[in-house]
């Protein structure tokens, strides 16, 4: 099977999505790939065939190591006077922001993973304990 029309990309079942995908890239798609991304991704490569290419300058600079961002470490974004909820054991937990830090049962903590620590008795990402990250515990 060759590429489809990119008009007909929306058309295609996740079958034919995947079919399309081994003759683009030559291997299966990741598991659990959204048909919306295959989509997407096929769309974007026929078009680069058709046009071709990403240019010379584009593929140099992409291939460049982005020294800014790994300097640079995503913070929360959370701001003075949030709370956070989190129910641990039957037991709801109250965090307030503040500028210093975290305030839990009367006491500031400079990070939320130290709060979690306290609360459940083991080392866990704070930013996930509260629910600030994906792949947050339930």
């Amino acid at each position: 099977m060759s590429l489809p029309p990119l008009d007909d990309l929306e058309a295609l079942d996740r079958t034919k999505l995947s079919a399309a995908w081994r003759d683009a890239f030559e291997r299966r798609p990741p598991p659990r790939t959204s048909q919306l991304f295959m989509r997407r991704a096929l769309a974007f490569e026929i078009q680069s065939r058709r046009h071709g290419g990403l240019t010379k300058a584009t593929q140099k600079a992409l291939s460049k190591p982005n020294v800014a961002a790994a300097k640079t470490k995503p913070g929360l974004a959370l701001k003075s006077g949030g709370r956070l909820l989190r129910e641990w054991n039957g037991v709801t937990h109250v965090v307030d922001v503040t500028d210093d830090g975290f305030i839990w049962k009367g006491e500031t903590y400079r990070s939320l993973s130290a709060i979690a620590r306290t609360i459940t008795g083991a080392h866990w990402s704070g930013p996930r304990f509260f629910g600030l990250k994906s792949g947050a515990a339930k």
